[in-house]
């Protein structure tokens, strides 16, 4: 439906006699008989039996008071779910106390063999390891005073020694 002459309605089309709203609520007043008054009303369509308000309050309340069940009370706090939550709580504080979170790695922690693999495998050269010590740190009496064990120094020799390089020499 296309409404694009609306704007060009005038009037509304509904039309009102003169002084009809001025004389609206005498018009009521008169059409109201005083035969239809609440006035001369003498019954009711209803009937209430003698003395009914007089002994309704206790009437209800013996109804009521017969109708009371015991209504199921369901506890929020129940053991499974103190159970659920702790368990929880134990879980996420396990997982802080744990050293996963350890961020600061010391040469304490580090085992020999992890060092001298990093370093074999890295081909990082002497003068490359000279230049992360300082001259204070080294000293030539911490490497001259070693006294090595002479078992120690047969296993080196044949686990790590070429025999037969050597018996040339």
């Amino acid at each position: 439906m296309k409404n694009k002459n609306l704007h060009n309605i005038k009037s509304s089309g509904f039309k009102v006699p003169n002084a009809y709203f001025d004389t609206f609520e005498k018009k009521i007043l008169n059409n109201i008989d005083e035969a239809h008054s609440l006035n001369n009303i003498k019954s009711t369509s209803f009937k209430v039996p003698e003395n009914y308000f007089d002994s309704i309050e206790t009437r209800i309340t013996e109804r009521i008071s017969e109708e009371v069940q015991e209504t199921k009370v369901i506890s929020l706090i129940n053991k499974k779910t103190v159970i659920y939550i702790s368990s929880i709580a134990a879980a996420i504080l396990i997982l802080f106390n744990l050293s996963i979170f350890d961020n600061n790695p010391s040469f304490d922690n580090l085992e020999t063999e992890t060092v001298e693999n990093y370093i074999l495998d890295e081909n990082i050269s002497s003068y490359e390891m000279a230049s992360l010590f300082s001259t204070d740190q080294l000293h030539e009496s911490d490497f001259i005073e070693h006294e090595f064990d002479e078992e120690n120094l047969k296993e080196y020799l044949l686990n790590n020694a070429d025999i037969e390089a050597l018996m040339l020499e």
